[in-house]
């Protein structure tokens, strides 16, 4: 049987036996398409503004992807399945963003958190920055000191499923509890688990590409 698959049979049989029944709340409409209400932000340039880096257009949330830092929902989440719809800046060259989630701690340019990637060429993989708690298949786990996220663990997705630059893909990611999943035009490229259980806001990456979104749907799970 190959690994990945024994990984999401284990993944699987950890959601069917957890002790923790979740149910889905109505769906919240984080990005309204006309304004940047209920977000926050840092950035590692302190003098540069929010609305310098992103701004709403064509009811799109645009983000030039410089200086390094993230946008972030003012209220916490702990469970939810997040919906999220981005695409590269047509004409411009691809770069790295991510989904970042349970943020906590102190704001830099990676926070302690959890990071859906949406690096093109990477989309799907998972970290866990200044030494938040991942679990993956050893095969796709890597552990080491990063000079920006501290002591990081990453479980690299085990199938691509993004579409060329320029075009829309859509993410759903849903973190529930322990568990980690992610799902990409519909297919499913990676799970993990063992994370930590903590209230954080939900961010979006600045760090080094012109990036869109149009979609950012939370459905919160609770008890």
């Amino acid at each position: 049987m190959r690994p990945y698959i024994q990984w999401c049979l284990f993944a699987a049989f950890v959601l069917a036996t957890s002790v923790v029944s979740h149910a889905a709340e109505e769906p919240i409409d984080l990005f309204d398409g006309k304004s940047l209400t209920g977000w926050d932000y840092f950035l590692v340039e302190p003098d540069v503004g929010m609305d310098e880096v992103w701004s709403v257009r064509d009811g799109l949330l645009v983000c030039k992807g410089e200086p390094m830092g993230y946008l972030c929902t003012k209220r916490d989440f702990t469970n939810f399945k997040l919906i999220v719809e981005w695409r590269w800046a047509p004409g411009k060259k691809p770069g790295n963003s991510g989904v970042l989630m349970r943020i906590s701690g102190k704001p830099r340019a990676l926070p302690r958190c959890l990071e859906a990637q949406l690096m093109h060429g990477n989309a799907g993989d998972f970290y866990g920055f200044q030494g938040f708690p991942l679990e993956g298949e050893p095969a796709r786990t890597i552990q080491k000191n990063h000079p920006l996220g501290g002591a990081l663990t990453g479980v690299k997705k085990f199938e691509g499923g993004e579409h060329e630059p320029g075009k829309w893909n859509r993410i759903e990611i849903t973190l529930d509890g322990k568990n980690l999943s992610a799902t990409i035009n519909g297919k499913l490229v990676n799970q993990a688990t063992g994370c930590e259980v903590v209230p954080g806001k939900i961010g979006f990456q600045s760090e080094g590409g012109a990036i869109h979104f149009r979609t950012i749907k939370l459905i919160p799970l609770h008890d």
